[in-house]
């Protein structure tokens, strides 16, 4: 089966082309993609079935290989900043575990806070 990467692809029209490893556009059409699947990114890797259409070889029965990498966890903050960022982090679970200690935990909406911002430090750690 031929491999190539997503050029473009409307979620609204519902199509787009691909861009196999030789170089030929092949058409790709919503219904071609896995069920479940209703967008691709630009720069995603598919395997397909390839027949002639109305506007030349189009792609059957695609199957994502490789999502196209995210811009967003590819961008890293710089080490600076996170370090400022650990360190204010750190002085806050230090007050949740002085509170812990006299056998209190947070308000409610205080942990959800906290909760959030310790998932956000690990997601940008993690990038």
């Amino acid at each position: 089966m031929p491999i190539g990467k997503v050029k473009w692809f409307d979620t609204e029209k519902g199509f787009g082309f691909l861009a196999s490893e030789d170089g030929q556009e092949v058409f790709l059409h919503a219904s071609a993609l896995p069920a479940g699947v209703k967008d691709v990114k630009a720069g995603t890797r598919m395997e397909y079935g390839i027949a002639d259409g109305r506007r030349g070889p189009s792609a059957l029965s695609a199957r994502i290989l490789d999502a196209a990498p995210s811009v967003v966890r590819a961008t890293r903050k710089p080490a600076e900043d996170m370090a400022v960022i650990t360190e204010d982090l750190i002085k806050l679970l230090d007050e949740i575990s002085n509170g812990l200690r006299r056998g209190r935990y947070p308000e409610r909406s205080h942990a959800s806070k906290v909760a959030a911002v310790l998932r956000r430090v690990a997601d940008d750690l993690d990038a």
